[in-house]
């Protein structure tokens, strides 16, 4: 016989050395992301930030992240009757996700609102709510890209602006100016080219009615199917050409917009991303016929931009959960916020995190002041945004695993949620072009556009004096920059980055961030993993560093 006396069994099932859950907490508490904001002219949208920061780190919207990503998106191509509908299901959390984000201003409201520092506050806004899910990120960002690029055909913007600007998230394929509200999408990669989308072959025909055609042809991969309305890029009998293609036409009939299947990702996976097919479809041109990659190039600025700010959520999110961790656990005898060796590994991240942050809050405060027709600072956003994208996103895979390797095993189970963030994290250097097609475009912008490079040198030498590191690093890229070719174009753009973070940080952050930063990241005295900080007399302030990064949650 199997005793059960309590005595036998009494301590085998205790949870002892367990760090308790993180939410609820608070993700706008980051001084970096505050100051910022305040910085780049948006002060007035904290006590917004600051209520979303609450929802997005409470157990509700937690948990409506962790559902979506669980139950992914389903394609239903037909109905039961064999029609073709070619819908979407997605799961309850994800349209709570999207109900907040679009009421939140995560989509197109910025370009309604009037007040300077409105797309920073959209920004910051993200970086707080991206401690959710990446995924329903796509087309929130989708749908505010488009809207500078519609108003290339006013008649068209004077139909879709209002709606897409919209506070309001309407799901459901019905007419779009039925609708409360819309979504837009973009579709523009095809499978023979990829990011070459001049070799796009679907085909657009004029029909006899001014500014219509019918598309023929097969994208490769256009995220969030459901949106209700894309804009596409075609070949015109004039060359390359942007559209506007609805998913339901004026009529309340389907545009045919036939999805083949969705992608089977690594990661993103509570957003659909999907090959349709083209036959017959109706759409309007959006700009001059040939002109398709000019008039999508705003687009494209701004979700380079939105890589930026998840990239930097991520990191954010991750160190919240690794510091987290590590004041809970105990391992040889003391805490692992005790520990030096953990605290260095911290501090390393926090100095990551805090020069991703302060990068795209000035990143923002360019692309506001730019559309409210700052020359300077449209120069100074066309070069460093891609300069941002290509770094800070390049950065991300390694934080989320360091980040990931502080819970240790229990990190890598996927209820930690620290796996789903590792397997986001690649995926923003991919979108809207790879590190390659983002370091050639700085390379462009350099060639074509001489004055991105004085405005880019006229914000480094704002810090000039105040670091000699920081000073060496900008007399350095000057000559590089005559120097530059296109095997190089990567090592070029990294140092970019780094002087501009660096002088982002000695202007604004405090001495111990600043001098950390400089002496690792530009001095050379740092290791090739994260927690490799100098030790020691003289090295890096780690107790400073984590006192403003971490806090008590």
């Amino acid at each position: 016989m199997v005793s059960t006396l309590p005595h036998e069994r009494s301590g085998t099932h205790d949870v002892t050395n367990q760090a308790p859950p993180l939410a609820p907490y608070d993700a706008s508490e980051d001084t970096a992301l505050l100051e910022g904001l305040r910085r780049e002219g948006a002060g007035w949208a904290e006590e917004d930030v600051r209520r979303l920061g609450l929802l997005a780190g409470g157990p509700q919207a937690q948990e409506w992240a962790e559902l979506a990503n669980r139950h992914e998106p389903e394609l239903r191509t037909h109905d039961r009757y064999g029609h073709r509908v070619d819908e979407v299901d997605f799961h309850p959390g994800w349209h709570e996700l999207m109900r907040v984000a679009v009421a939140e201003g995560q989509a197109g409201a910025p370009w309604a609102d009037a007040r300077p520092g409105a797309h920073v506050a959209r920004t910051a806004g993200g970086l707080v709510w991206g401690h959710t899910d990446a995924g329903h990120g796509c087309p929130t960002s989708m749908t505010y890209a488009a809207v500078p690029a519609l108003r290339r055909e006013p008649e068209l913007a004077k139909v879709y602006e209002p709606l897409l600007t919209s506070r309001h998230y309407d799901p459901g394929l019905r007419v779009p100016t039925g609708k409360r509200g819309l979504l837009a999408g973009m579709g523009m990669t095809e499978k023979q080219g990829g990011s070459d989308v001049r070799t796009n072959t679907t085909a657009a025909t004029p029909t006899a009615e001014p500014g219509v055609y019918t598309l023929r042809g097969h994208k490769w991969f256009t995220s969030a199917p459901m949106c209700d309305v894309f804009l596409v890029l075609a070949q015109a009998p004039g060359g390359l050409s942007c559209f506007l293609v609805p998913r339901v036409l004026p009529d309340g009939s389907r545009n045919p917009f036939r999805i083949q299947r969705l992608k089977d990702k690594l990661g993103n996976r509570s957003n659909a991303s999907a090959e349709p097919e083209f036959d017959g479809t109706v759409a309007w041109l959006v700009g001059e016929e040939g002109q398709g990659v000019k008039t999508i190039l705003e687009m494209v600025n701004c979700t380079r931009l939105d890589c930026v700010t998840m990239s930097a959520a991520l990191m954010r999110k991750t160190l919240v959960e690794a510091g987290h961790h590590v004041r809970h656990r105990a391992a040889f005898g003391a805490r692992l916020i005790d520990q030096p060796l953990m605290r260095n590994v911290l501090a390393d991240l926090a100095l990551e995190s805090e020069a991703a942050t302060a990068l795209t809050l000035r990143l923002a405060g360019a692309a506001d002041r730019a559309v409210r027709g700052d020359a300077r600072e449209q120069a100074f956003r066309r070069i460093a945004t891609a300069v941002g994208k290509y770094w800070v996103t390049k950065r991300g895979p390694a934080f989320t695993a360091e980040a990931l390797e502080c819970l240790g095993g229990n990190g890598y189970v996927e209820d930690s949620g620290m796996p789903r963030h590792y397997r986001e994290a690649p995926l923003l250097s991919i979108w809207e072009g790879s590190g390659n097609v983002n370091a050639l475009d700085v390379l462009r912008a350099l060639t074509r556009e001489p004055a991105t490079a004085d405005v880019l040198f006229d914000e480094l030498e704002s810090a000039r004096g105040a670091d000699a590191r920081l000073d060496a690093a900008v007399d350095s890229l000057r000559v590089r920059l005559s120097e530059g070719t296109e095997g190089g174009a990567r090592r070029l753009v990294e140092r970019m980055a780094l002087a501009l973070q660096a002088s982002l940080l000695v202007r604004y952050a405090p001495p111990a961030i600043a001098d950390a930063f400089c002496a690792t990241r530009l001095g050379g005295d740092w290791g090739h993993a994260f927690g490799t900080l100098p030790d020691g007399p003289g090295g890096a302030d780690v107790d400073a560093i984590l006192g403003r990064a971490l806090t008590e949650q």
